[in-house]
């Protein structure tokens, strides 16, 4: 079986490999960049017919190159060829987010420039083809000019001629990748903000606000945004990919510091850590609002500096004995690995390409389920140790059973079902009457493990809806929830008496549980009464401890049974002057 699963694996992976080798030649087919001229107008006052008259010196374009073009305009020539077919031409300028103006110009019939218009300054509904990227037109052929200004990013254009099938290819791989990683991300966010509110956990309230502020990146960065969210808004769609980027970075390093206790090993480290993340909120409206060569470069280091300071944290956490933090650094890892193809595009080390835009993308969509699963794996070891924590206020240390308010608590809801639904219930009293010889021959500890026997002994002749709790030191009390037969209550007993003379584990064969058990119904009429007339748990509980008290000094029985006063009795009342000196007299 699993050789076949392997080879339809590998038939998968070769599969992928041709359709991945047949886009990358499709667009290398489509892609004019090497083919084009370019010339840099200094003053950006040159119009197209100075530049078609040679205003400019023209140099050839090469695929790789980056352009700083601070207060400058680039020129490029373009020399499209003939349509092969009646299907409408189109090019497209790659590297929306990086892109303030793009003007398109071609010839008319008339031999007039005819001038489109893109770019981030120019709302996306107001261009001539809306879509994630500057597209235009290009029917005609002949020499075309593309104008290009953009600051204060590098530029490094990358030019497609695309026909109709071309393009809405493109367009079906772009929706279809990103609209899955969106709708994926949204699903991501959907279960971390229930798992926060199951878990209580600060670190997922963090982690949700990461992974919203990664989509709206992720939206802006590739055009998305503009196209789809925010048309009809060029100045929040030139400033969105800087805003939402240093968002999400501080959104990340605040997720770091929740999840790897960073307050408990420094709080030096942690104020700084926190100064860091509050420096990205506040200069993302400074970077939004002042838009410049400094800005910029304090951009690139800051989220330079958010990779290195992660990989710190979560490492010198981890060697300060933080287990969480390696397993923290192995779910930002992805992001880390994917961080440098965008940083070197936007530092005009590489050009515009596929791996630069959609590399963030394929990281995130690997980091954002990782990281879930590990604050899920983090959140519940630690609800499990507050559940213990919790635990040890409502359960004995020693045996693990119930503690007296618990019981008493369950009694009175017992009480009141009886009254209410007439479901009667029973109450056990049961007390290992050997334990001091028990501890006379093998130790304290032995007394202790048989104690912790009786306990498991117990619990396991009962239901799991019942009670059994330890309420003194040798003494256990069992409340049989209702509806529960008077018989069922007197058969009870004598299993636990024989369940206890089984033989000890690790202790000699001639030694075992002696047990003396008191039984009484709930409710027990012949119990004091409150006010209103009804029995109280308290005085239920007195009354079969004094019942107890009294039986342990009849060497003869093992089960002694209290009845209701309108019942014939089997066995004398405690609260009678002759039964109690009856058995005081034995």
């Amino acid at each position: 079986m699993w050789g076949e699963v392997l080879k339809s694996g590998r038939w998968a992976v070769a599969l992928a490999s041709l359709l991945l080798a047949a886009a990358c030649a499709r667009a290398a087919s489509a892609d004019i960049t090497t083919t084009a001229q370019y010339g840099i107008d200094p003053t950006r006052t040159a119009t197209v017919q100075q530049v078609d008259a040679g205003a400019l010196a023209l140099k050839p374009l090469e695929k790789h190159e980056a352009f700083a073009l601070e207060g400058k305009a680039m020129w490029l020539r373009l020399d499209l060829p003939p349509r092969a077919g009646e299907q409408h031409r189109y090019v497209a300028l790659s590297g929306g987010a990086f892109i303030d103006r793009a003007s398109f110009f071609t010839r008319g019939t008339d031999g007039r420039w005819r001038e489109q218009r893109a770019g981030d300054f120019v709302p996306v509904s107001q261009w001539p083809h809306p879509h994630i990227a500057p597209l235009f037109s290009a029917d005609a052929a002949g020499p075309a000019w593309l104008r290009i200004e953009n600051r204060p990013a590098p530029l490094s254009p990358f030019v497609k001629l695309l026909d109709e099938d071309d393009l809405q290819q493109s367009r079906q791989w772009t929706f279809l990748l990103v609209g899955g990683y969106l709708g994926f991300g949204l699903l991501v966010l959907l279960v971390g903000v229930t798992q926060g509110y199951l878990y209580g956990e600060r670190a997922f309230h963090s982690y949700c606000t990461y992974v919203l502020m990664m989509l709206l990146f992720q939206l802006a960065y590739t055009g998305m945004g503009g196209l789809f969210v925010w048309p009809t808004s060029a100045a929040f769609n030139d400033a969105s990919p800087a805003l939402f980027m240093l968002l999400m970075t501080a959104a990340g390093i605040w997720n770091i510091r929740e999840s790897v206790a960073l307050q408990r090993h420094s709080p030096l480290v942690d104020r700084l850590t926190i100064g860091f993340c509050i420096f990205g909120v506040l200069f993302a409206a400074v970077y939004t609002a002042f838009t410049s060569a400094w800005s910029y470069a304090v951009l690139m280091i800051y989220g330079l500096a958010a990779v290195v300071l992660s990989i710190t944290l979560c490492l010198w956490t981890w060697r300060r004995g933080e287990r969480w933090s390696l397993w923290i650094f192995l779910g930002f890892l992805p992001i880390h690995l994917a961080y440098p193809f965008p940083a070197l595009r936007a530092s005009g080390v590489l050009p515009d390409s596929w791996a630069s835009q959609y590399a963030v993308l394929i990281g995130s969509a690997i980091e954002i389920p990782l990281l879930l699963f590990i604050l899920h794996w983090r959140a519940r070891e630690f609800s499990e140790n507050r559940a213990r924590l919790r635990a040890l206020d409502s359960t004995d240390p020693l045996t693990g059973l119930a503690v007296v308010p618990v019981l008493r608590l369950r009694l009175r809801d017992s009480l009141r079902r009886a009254r209410r639904l007439d479901h009667p219930a029973a109450l056990l009293l049961v007390e290992v009457a050997n334990h001091a010889e028990i501890v006379a021959r093998e130790g304290r500890e032995a007394g202790d493990r048989a104690l912790v026997v009786a306990a498991g002994r117990l619990s396991r002749l009962v239901r799991e809806i019942d009670t059994v709790c330890r309420i003194s030191n040798t003494r256990f009390a069992i409340l049989v929830e209702g509806p529960q037969p008077d018989e069922a209550r007197r058969a009870l007993a004598p299993h636990m008496v024989a369940r206890g003379l089984e033989p000890l584990p690790h202790m000699p064969n001639d030694l075992a549980l002696r047990l003396k058990v008191v039984t009484l119904p709930v409710p027990d009429t012949s119990a004091h009464t409150t006010v209103d007339g009804s029995a109280d748990e308290q005085r239920l509980l007195e009354r079969a401890n004094e019942a107890l008290d009294l039986f342990l000094g009849d060497p003869k029985r093992a089960v002694y049974h209290l009845g209701r006063v309108d019942e014939p009795a089997t066995a004398p009342s405690v609260f009678d002057s002759e039964p109690l000196r009856a058995l005081k007299g034995r």
